[in-house]
């Protein structure tokens, strides 16, 4: 969830930091009120466009440098394409991630990586993600000197995932993989802070 929406798996970061609610009678509904409270006074309308949205969460997170990342959370959050997000889009996603279970979880990560929605992920389309998750990271001081590069993450994730070998990754092998290999899983998450080596890799080798 892919946890973009997520800081260390607690927090939203969305102009004011928010805790996230959890599903304990009224104090859920008391903080998802609180998040619908932020929510309209940061967005009066009830409505975020993607301008409004990339500053909240570029103000939240490293700056700039999030900016493309956020363009891909917003448009995974626009469920009906029309180019804004309202809180009920918002709210649902949110809650998913936090309290779905992990092919759910890897269902809307998929939908993250599949950027024209054709049902498959290119090479290109996760490259492009991991290149803006690298950016981030970069900027946040969270890679190591000797980490893989966007592009040898990507591969590495390939060999491993595209089982059929047709250069295209289906849900079935995203959902597959990623439950099968705890690094995969952590770099499909798309965390800037899981952007990590296997402890069994050395240098820039990739398997």
């Amino acid at each position: 969830m892919c946890h973009c929406l997520l800081y260390r798996g607690k927090q939203l970061r969305m102009g004011q930091t928010a805790t996230l609610p959890s599903r304990s009678g009224c104090t859920y509904v008391t903080q998802l009120y609180e998040w619908f409270r932020k929510f309209l006074n940061e967005c009066p309308s009830g409505l975020i466009t993607l301008h409004e949205f990339r500053r909240h969460f570029c103000n939240g997170t490293v700056g700039t440098e999030s900016a493309e990342y956020a363009e891909q959370i917003f448009r995974t959050l626009d469920n009906n394409e029309d180019g804004v997000v309202d809180f009920r889009e918002y709210a649902t996603a949110i809650s998913m991630l936090i309290e779905g279970s992990s092919v759910e979880k890897l269902r809307w990560s998929f939908r993250l990586y599949d950027k024209d929605k054709d049902g498959a992920i290119t090479r290109s389309e996760m490259l492009e993600i991991m290149q803006a998750v690298y950016k981030m990271s970069v900027a946040a001081s969270l890679t190591k000197p000797n980490s893989l590069t966007a592009e040898e993450c990507t591969n590495r994730i390939f060999v491993r995932l595209d089982k059929d070998n047709n250069a295209i990754i289906s849900l079935e092998e995203f959902i597959e993989g990623a439950l099968d290999d705890e690094w995969i899983r952590e770099m499909l998450e798309c965390d800037p802070n899981t952007v990590k080596v296997e402890k069994s890799l050395k240098g820039n080798s990739v398997v």
